[in-house]
């Protein structure tokens, strides 16, 4: 079995690309989506975001918008929300391996892989790129972004060029959608995993 990080910065199309390797048959473990899952359902998770963040669960629900407003921006509450999460989201990871032992390859959608010294748990790193000013269009036009966010979530993230430069992989998302499904084939193909479709 590979196993294979796929990274990249905010807006570079992380999401597209992962759902194009689940498309052919990669079973795909998304570090984001499990996150928010185990935010919203797992109770004793949320009680220990509440207590050490005051102000972000109201009635056993976590307000995601009051807990980014307290650690946005501040790396060491960052660290110590960081603290309280990794280790749960460590366990979906054990689970999804168990769950998918027999799979050739095994994607993880990791966006904080480089930040979080992660990469050396994979076979292979995969970074998702595009140019700048298609990276900045594209979270702009998200609903609540804004140029103040998008800077303060860029600025804990390492620089594009800098994951580039330490991909085994790299996928342009700046051109139509066939063209970055044909390099997901391509990455496949080079690793030897046969796309089940």
């Amino acid at each position: 079995m590979i196993t294979l990080a796929l990274t990249g910065s905010i807006g570079m199309g992380k999401s597209t690309v992962a759902a194009m390797f689940a498309r052919a048959g990669i079973p795909l473990f998304d570090a984001d989506a499990e996150v928010r899952r185990m935010q919203a359902e797992n109770p004793e998770l949320i009680a220990a975001i509440g207590e050490r963040f005051p102000g972000t669960v109201t009635a056993g629900a976590l307000d995601r918008d009051a807990l980014a407003a307290q650690v946005l921006g501040r790396p060491e509450e960052l660290v110590v929300l960081e603290a309280i999460v990794h280790p749960a989201v460590h366990a979906a990871r054990a689970r999804f391996l168990l769950a998918h032992q027999g799979a050739p390859a095994l994607l993880f959608d990791i966006p904080l892989l480089f930040e979080t010294h992660g990469e050396h748990a994979f076979d292979k790193i995969i970074v998702v790129s595009a140019p700048a000013e298609v990276q900045r269009s594209r979270v702009l036009a998200r609903p609540g972004m804004t140029p103040a966010k998008l800077d303060a979530i860029l600025a804990r993230q390492m620089p594009d060029r800098a994951k580039r430069a330490r991909a085994d992989f790299v996928i342009d998302t700046s051109g139509d959608l066939s063209t970055t499904e044909a390099r997901v084939a391509d990455v496949l193909a080079c690793l030897g995993v046969r796309a089940d479709r």
